[in-house]
């Protein structure tokens, strides 16, 4: 099927204006329609110190955009017959059979009732298990009792970090509800215990060396670190359209992704490129040869969500027209904030600015890269996209 042929100028001055505006130092994007590039931009600065200017071969920190190569992993065993989508965690991991749940309206982390359902592969990747990231509910009861766990700490193997995540509770009865977790982690050491390897090696040898993606790893090494794009942050961390002038060289920690650290997770820490990110995304087309099985790729783009649960986040409640497949958000209906997304369009992103979105009914997915600390679901992405759309629309 040949591309649409479409004019893409207003998706491209959304991506300048948010550079002018100085949002965003630089940004680059692809569109591809039908597994062809249809458009590509790579726009202002990599290094704003310089002026180096951004180039495709720039190293990005993905962070939740880890999330989707971890799902694809976990699935690629469940394709290989290691497990079944519904089969409980415990399996593997027995504490998590153990595991308390907070009841409803509890103030403290002691307040809590016996699990009644276990937690399943399927929860993990749908985000439907009860466990928490700890990262986007300040101040609440889960928020507080990771932080004085220590569960997220880089120094911890994903191994050791299993009994102090288990021993926590769960923000609800599994299936019950929908929370942005730390599952992905959980999947991960799964995938070590079943595989015999590390989840880093796992990952090369099952997907980063087949595929060619050569600049993908948790760790750049000394002779790339002159491609690491810096990360930008704004003076106010919470103030998504605020220019983002500063570097923030300690996030998430001192050194990460210069220096190796024991954590290797299944839900952020890589370092990709344009080019990296593409290669793995181009596995996921329907219709097409790729790392799953036909029935498994489409089940992963599935609404996995009863119909009253959706995607919420502390900051902008529930959001009814977003479900969650297994591994990214599902758009059910259009909605302010996506007025042209195809209904079924799989998505989502990480939080210094990367972003991916896949129309299994249309052929379309979108990649874009930026370095902005708070770019997860920036306006800038939900701009360009449906500028993007409309072009292809026309």
């Amino acid at each position: 099927m040949r591309p649409h042929p479409a004019d893409f100028s207003a998706a491209h001055a959304v991506l300048q204006n948010a550079v002018d505006q100085q949002r965003l130092a630089g940004a680059s994007a692809l569109v591809l329609q039908h597994g062809q590039v249809v458009d590509e931009l790579c726009i202002g600065q990599a290094k704003r110190e310089n002026g180096e200017a951004l180039r495709p071969d720039h190293l990005h920190r993905i962070y939740s955009s880890t999330k989707l190569i971890t799902s694809v992993l976990v699935l690629m065993l469940m394709d290989e017959g290691h497990f079944a989508l519904d089969d409980p965690v415990k399996q593997w991991l027995p504490e998590f059979g153990q595991v308390r749940v907070l009841r409803a309206g509890a103030t403290s982390a002691d307040d809590t009732e016996p699990l009644q359902t276990d937690i399943t592969i399927r929860h993990l990747l749908s985000h439907q298990s009860g466990l928490s990231h700890a990262v986007f509910d300040p101040g609440s009861v889960i928020y507080n009792a990771y932080m004085a766990a220590g569960v997220r700490s880089p120094q911890l193997t994903l191994q050791a970090a299993m009994p102090l995540l288990a021993a926590l509770p769960l923000g609800f009865q599994p299936g019950t509800g929908w929370d942005y977790a730390i599952g992905a982690d959980v999947l991960a050491r799964v995938a070590e215990i079943i595989t015999g390897q590390p989840f880093a090696q796992l990952l090369q040898t099952r997907i980063f060396g087949p595929l060619g993606m050569l600049d993908t790893a948790y760790v750049v090494p000394p002779e790339k670190l002159a491609r690491l794009a810096p990360l930008y942050r704004s003076e106010d961390p919470l103030n998504a359209t605020q220019p983002a002038l500063q570097i923030a060289q300690d996030l998430p920690w001192p050194d990460a992704f210069v220096k190796a650290v024991p954590r290797t997770a299944g839900t952020g820490g890589l370092v990709s490129t344009q080019a990296d990110y593409l290669r793995f995304m181009l596995q996921l087309q329907s219709g097409k040869p790729g790392l799953l099985k036909p029935a498994t790729l489409a089940e992963m783009m599935r609404d996995q969500l009863p119909p009253h649960t959706s995607v919420q986040f502390m900051r902008t409640g529930a959001m009814p027209t977003l479900g969650f497949g297994l591994g990214g958000a599902v758009t059910r209906a259009p909605s302010a904030l996506q007025p042209n997304s195809p209904v079924g369009e799989f998505q989502w992103g990480g939080l210094a600015g990367t972003h991916w979105s896949i129309s299994p009914a249309t052929g379309v997915m979108i990649m874009q890269m930026a370095q902005r600390h708070l770019g997860f679901w920036n306006p800038f992405w939900f701009e360009y996209k449906a500028a993007v759309y409309a072009a292809l629309n026309a």
